[in-house]
């Protein structure tokens, strides 16, 4: 049996925080959704999972309020609950760039549909940068694609300044995984004077759901930020697994490697983890193993 999800994202000036919170955290109750919903100054961030039904019936009570009518939400199917419970949180940003007061509802990258995106990644004249952090970028990207190898978000526009030039990176387009960071990233960048900066509209899970892959400039499969781990072409759920250390994707050897162990840590976390920090991951690894029943 399959269950929906749906990922959406506004940017808009919100004041009203608290009392949307509330407003958003009932209904999704009511419903019985599950996910993660996130609200700040600039706007809001969710993926909701559920019956279609109820998701449908939540959309279309936040699109009466004017300020989120024109949400495009975007669905996919998975056989398994992506998410334990339901968070609504109030943050500083919705997504996390250490930069509050830009403004991509005002001015952004030009947004380029899945079936133009391989022109551009064809084009010599065009540099095309993977926004997304280090981890992310192991399990999969689009070929010719540049990455910072950040550990952070936060870290992007040092990235930026150390190693571009507006005067000879001309002409930029940039991806991330739903389109989100991408929002910041354009505005970043056309703030510090790059003069063409392109991004791909609806990121990386549109262009797996509407290109094919046997046309496909993508190779591996997408990092999500919810228990599917990652999803392949059509949005189905991908074949990786999650190491509960340092909650990053496990890469081909991991399990096999003498500083792996299950729920606790991989090769890349082992010298991090502490008698103190393996206490508390074994507790939560307990909690996680008694509230599923087993």
């Amino acid at each position: 049996m399959t269950t929906s999800v749906t990922t959406f994202y506004r940017f808009v000036r919100l004041q009203d925080l608290p009392e949307l919170r509330q407003a958003i955290r009932d209904r999704c109750l009511a419903l019985g959704l599950k996910g993660t919903v996130l609200l700040a100054a600039e706007g809001i961030n969710a993926t909701l999972v559920g019956p279609h039904r109820q998701l449908e019936t939540f959309i279309a009570w936040l699109r009466e309020d004017a300020r989120f009518c024109d949400i495009r939400p975007r669905w996919s199917e998975t056989a398994r609950s992506p998410f334990r419970k339901l968070r609504v949180r109030l943050k500083r940003e919705i997504v996390t760039l250490g930069r509050p007061d830009l403004d991509p509802a005002a001015t952004t990258g030009k947004h380029v549909p899945p079936d133009a995106w391989d022109a551009l990644l064809e084009d010599p004249e065009t540099l095309v940068i993977d926004t997304r952090n280090r981890y992310e970028v192991s399990v999969g990207r689009f070929r010719g694609a540049v990455s910072p190898d950040t550990e952070s978000f936060r870290h992007f526009p040092d990235w930026v300044r150390e190693q571009l030039d507006p005067q000879r990176h001309r002409r930029i387009a940039m991806y991330c995984t739903g389109g989100i960071r991408c929002e910041k990233a354009t505005a970043f960048m056309l703030e510090e004077g790059f003069p063409e900066v392109f991004q791909l509209e609806g990121g990386i899970l549109r262009y797996l759901e509407e290109v094919p892959p046997e046309r496909s400039q993508w190779d591996g499969e997408c990092f999500v930020f919810d228990d599917r781990v990652t999803v392949a072409h059509g949005n189905q759920d991908g074949s990786h697994q999650l190491c509960l250390g340092c909650g990053e994707p496990l890469q081909p050897g991991d399990e096999a490697h003498e500083h792996f162990e299950p729920g606790l840590c991989c090769p890349r976390c082992h010298h991090r983890l502490t008698p103190e920090r393996r206490a508390r991951l074994a507790e939560k690894r307990r909690q996680d193993h008694n509230a599923g029943g087993g």
